[in-house]
């Protein structure tokens, strides 16, 4: 196991260059960059872009060397954690991502335990009472959950929100604590918002969960060790447990490799929906104006998170299930 892991960590390196090197070409095949694209916008409003600024910041960040020296500077300043320079906010990544970073992690947290804490009951209920009318009514539910969208709900909600109370949801905070540092008044405003887009955003997480661990669970349910050890007497929920629930968690274990950057992208057209201040709109805003050292940067982060996250999920799939075994093959 031990040489396995070290394995996989040393062959993260090229891995991650390969990624860094297609974020970067993917991020520079567009025409132009975000400083044209910034003028051009100017002059669509009748405004005067600072040329004389423009070309410092073109010269200071390597814009009139090729792209080849420019992806070198990007990646080494990455490895002394710094990560470039938001042209679009005019302030290094690291100050832009800032709140917005642990705002989206707590939503993210927040909306992954209340996926788990609703599916799993309802899913190992679903299983154990199969064609029961709990059964088809938790299915319908299910359901209905998966076929609307969560920008779709979202929209439904805040339309009810505002004919039913006359309130506007959206936000994750009150406007006044806006740009304003973190404050017990200001963490009370979170969670006084926070629901909403953990309702919204959950919905259909928890939705495929169930059909995902009923499906699961069923299939181990119907194996031949299951009906042995319910012929010996062994208590139902002791057969339960011991087996086929942790045979049926393989694919939320499997799941880790795309949850942890999950954690941090968060639902981007929710949260544009809902106005909230996460880094999924500013990441998609970053890709649209070719700010291209904050998208890169982010997409980085993203990768790197999810070479984390498979590792980890095989590691636990090894743990969890004895039928896997890393290298098993060589001794056949």
């Amino acid at each position: 196991m031990l040489r396995y892991i070290l394995w996989r960590v040393i062959t993260m390196i090229p891995t991650l260059l390969i990624i860094s090197a297609l974020v970067f070409t993917i991020i520079e095949l567009p025409p132009g960059d975000f400083f044209e694209s910034h003028v051009a916008e100017l002059r669509a409003l009748g405004e005067e872009a600072d040329l004389a600024e423009i070309e410092m910041l073109k010269a200071r960040y390597g814009f009139d060397q090729p792209m080849v020296v420019r992806y070198f500077r990007w990646v080494t300043g990455m490895l002394v954690g710094d990560f470039g320079y938001s042209f679009e906010y005019r302030l290094p990544v690291n100050e832009v991502v800032g709140d917005r970073l642990w705002l989206t992690i707590m939503v993210s947290v927040v909306t992954i335990t209340f996926t788990w804490l609703i599916a799993f009951p309802i899913g190992i209920y679903s299983a154990t009472h199969q064609y029961s009318w709990g059964d088809y009514g938790l299915t319908f539910i299910g359901m209905v959950g998966i076929a609307i969208p969560n920008f779709i709900l979202a929209l439904v909600m805040m339309y009810l929100a505002n004919i039913w109370f006359g309130t506007s949801i959206g936000h994750l905070m009150d406007r006044e604590y806006f740009n304003q540092p973190m404050s017990w008044d200001k963490f009370k405003s979170i969670l006084e918002h926070l629901w909403i887009p953990v309702l919204i955003i959950g919905t259909a997480g928890t939705a495929a969960m169930i059909r995902r661990l009923r499906a699961n669970l069923l299939d181990e349910l119907k194996k031949q060790y299951v009906i042995t050890a319910r012929s010996k007497g062994l208590k139902p929920r002791r057969v339960l447990l011991k087996y086929p629930l942790r045979m049926a968690l393989n694919f939320f274990i499997s799941d880790i490799g795309s949850i942890l950057p999950a954690v941090i992208s968060g639902a981007e057209v929710t949260a544009i929906v809902l106005s909230l201040e996460t880094t999924g709109p500013m990441l998609i805003k970053a890709l649209q104006s070719q700010d291209m050292y904050l998208a890169g940067s982010f997409l980085m982060f993203l990768a790197f998170l999810t070479v984390i996250g498979v590792l980890v999920s095989d590691i636990a799939l090894a743990l969890l299930d004895p039928r896997i075994r890393f290298g098993a093959g060589k001794h056949k």
